[in-house]
């Protein structure tokens, strides 16, 4: 630990801690502008200076290390002065408008900065350049006039992120942020994350829909998750008046450390904008939907699920909270006993998993991992379009020295990376795993007892003949897999939909020789729930007669429609109007996302819950509620026991 001085107040810290984060630790306040808590130390705005004892000048303390003894004034004539001199030539160098920027009074670090420091004018007169407002980006656009060049978004982009789409060009008061080789951004590589918009700390980075709408000192802020993966980011969610401002991603959450991705912060709340809510329940009249009561619906539904029960088909969105799930399994599997009852996606992300787990107990590890590896393994999944925030923990490690070992059939997303990307024919990842085993043992840098390591050279050599890759680069890929310390090993549908779990014992058993952390994706945000309660199994809904869909917010994919369109009787739970509303026989009115709490099971196994985020409109009601109505009409009740039910079936992660 380290002794320092900071104001006359004596503070202890652990070494490598920087001055700002002592005072800060000690509840006395240092300005700063370029500073962030997530992001290296940078000094490049100044704002920060402090005064040391026996320093010939003044000191940045962002960047400054605690040292024993250190002293510190943070706050006199000869500091206030050079803030205000820094402030000044930091507004003299753009058109900082600020009666008519979005974040002007309030919101705005740069304003707040200024007025801090007692200042109400410019004391020196910009430079009045003209600079062009990227607005390219279906999302966010870049207004120039207002950056004050701390490279926060630059960072951002390549320490939290790992894209690095962002940079600066040109030199001093010329400088300029530019997207790759100065191309707009909304035909660069950025991904639309957003979050250097959230790291902003002006108005330059803008959200083109929370713009204008109010200052966030105005409105309440929410933490909660976002379901739209098996991720379970922790988000912030701004709003006013019923409706959502802003979702940013929470800095306080372990899962994610506050990084998301396009779908929680902007794609969720565009289904929201562009959904047409049903708000009344309907039933199908002369060929026409009509309003009705929910008592008419739910009698218009059970008398059509009594008649139909040996030919009823069964399927719930696997986006849709614990609850809903076991309520919806607790009526039709164990009180209807329905034959055909599943979640949406049929166990494609969990089948293998699950029979491993039989036999092996718990054997997958948490995304943490990903923190420390040096060396990933993607086998059968793209982690730069899907789950898209476990591909940022990815990218963000490379240039740190993490080797990326890609196994698809198209490895075409990871192209641009420092990799070693081994595309095989589709079908042979299994075989691919055997050689790697091999390669280790052939190489000298690992044994093992895995099946066919006894003749490395022909296992090497036949995974190279099935999968279409060179034996020398299958021998490369595990020479640097056989030397990681930390590695680890992320895997994809095209492992995870194997009910006999063969390809996935194999990558066990390499797990096993190299001391690898284990992850798969899982699809939807609740798809571990899904498998844990039995709603795995494939549903055929050609040969229903009749069929209930609970579909939450989500819509209808097309092999979804395909399958019930000859099914004579369809009961639908739907937050919007889509193409399968349109041809339902009795429509229930849910809510969305935003409008129900619920848990949720990640794909660590972590339980999280989703906070309500707005007050339901219309007559629709939480989903696991309507399935308690459904179930009561029917004479059944279901309890509250889900966590029990979670547990009582072997999984491959801890779920708590």
């Amino acid at each position: 630990m380290v002794h320092l001085t900071i104001d006359g107040k004596h503070i202890e810290v652990p070494e490598g801690t920087t001055v700002l984060r002592a005072a800060q630790q000690a509840g006395i306040h240092i300005p700063t502008l370029c500073d962030h808590p997530h992001l290296t130390p940078y000094g490049g705005c100044r704002l920060c200076l402090v005064d040391v004892k026996g320093a010939r000048t003044l000191q940045p303390s962002c960047t400054l290390p605690a040292t024993e003894g250190l002293e510190v004034t943070t706050v006199n004539e000869q500091i206030s002065d050079a803030r205000k001199f820094v402030l000044s030539m930091i507004f003299s160098e753009r058109n900082h408008f600020c009666p008519y920027c979005q974040v002007s009074g309030g919101d705005c670090e740069l304003q707040n900065a200024a007025y801090e420091q007692g200042m109400t004018h410019w004391m020196i007169q910009p430079n009045w350049n003209t600079y062009k407002v990227d607005a390219s980006n279906p999302y966010f656009s870049y207004e120039a006039n207002r950056c004050i060049l701390c490279r926060r978004c630059v960072r951002t982009c390549q320490e939290l992120v790992g894209n690095f789409t962002l940079g600066v060009e040109q030199r001093g008061a010329a400088s300029i942020l530019v997207a790759d080789l100065g191309v707009p951004l909304g035909e660069s590589t950025c991904v639309s994350c957003g979050m250097c918009v959230q790291n902003c700390p002006t108005g330059a980075m803008m959200d083109r829909r929370a713009a204008y709408r109010g200052l966030s000192a105005d409105a309440e802020t929410i933490k909660t998750i976002c379901t739209g993966c098996s991720v379970g980011c922790g988000i912030e969610v701004t709003i006013r008046d019923n409706n959502i401002i802003a979702i940013n991603g929470d800095y306080d959450s372990p899962v994610n450390q506050g990084v998301i991705c396009k779908i929680g912060r902007w794609q969720s709340l565009e289904a929201m904008d562009s959904g047409v809510a049903v708000k009344t329940p309907m039933i199908r009249k002369n060929g026409e939907l009509v309003s009705a009561s929910w008592e008419e619906a739910l009698a218009f539904a059970s008398k059509a699920i009594d008649t139909t029960r040996q030919s009823l088909a069964a399927l719930a969105s696997s986006s849709l909270s614990v609850e809903t799930l076991y309520a919806f399994k607790k009526l039709f599997v164990d009180g209807l006993a329905i034959q055909s009852v599943s979640a949406s996606e049929m166990g494609k992300y969990t089948n293998a998993q699950k029979s491993l787990a039989v036999t092996n107990g718990v054997f997958e590890g948490h995304l943490s991992a990903l923190n420390n590896a040096d060396c990933v393994v993607t086998i059968g999944e793209d982690l730069i379009h899907q789950h898209e925030v476990v591909g940022f923990m990815i990218k963000r490690n490379l240039p740190k020295g993490t080797a990326l070992i890609c196994v698809d059939t198209d490895g075409s997303a990871y192209g641009n990376l420092p990799n070693s990307v081994i595309k095989i024919n589709p079908g042979t990842e299994q075989q691919l795993v055997k050689g790697l085993i091999a390669g280790m043992v052939k190489l000298g840098v690992k044994s093992c007892a895995c099946d066919g390591c006894k003749n490395p050279d022909q296992v090497v050599q036949d995974a190279a003949n099935a999968t279409g890759v060179e034996s020398t680069l299958i021998l490369d890929a595990a020479y640097i897999l056989g030397n990681a310390q930390s590695p680890v090993i992320v895997y994809g549908s095209t492992v995870t939909s194997d009910v006999d779990a063969s390809t996935l014992t194999t990558i066990k058993c390499l797990s096993d020789m190299i001391s690898a952390e284990m992850i798969s994706v899982k699809g939807n945000a609740n798809s571990v729930a899904s498998a844990q309660f039995g709603l795995d199994q494939p549903v055929d809904m050609h040969t229903a007669k009749a069929a209930v869909i609970v579909l939450g917010d989500k819509q209808p994919c097309d092999e979804l429609l395909n399958a019930v369109s000859k099914v004579n009787t369809k009961i639908v739970f739907s937050a919007y109007q889509n193409a399968l509303v349109e041809t339902a026989d009795v429509v229930f009115p849910v809510n969305n996302w935003a409008e129900e709490e619920g848990h949720f099971i990640n794909m660590d196994g972590t339980v999280q819950k989703r906070s309500q985020i707005l007050a339901a409109n219309g007559q629709g009601k939480a989903s696991a509620q309507a399935i308690h109505d459904l179930a009561a009409q029917l004479g059944f009740s279901i309890d509250d026991h889900w966590m029990e039910a979670l547990q009582s079936t072997p999984a491959s992660v801890t779920i708590a």
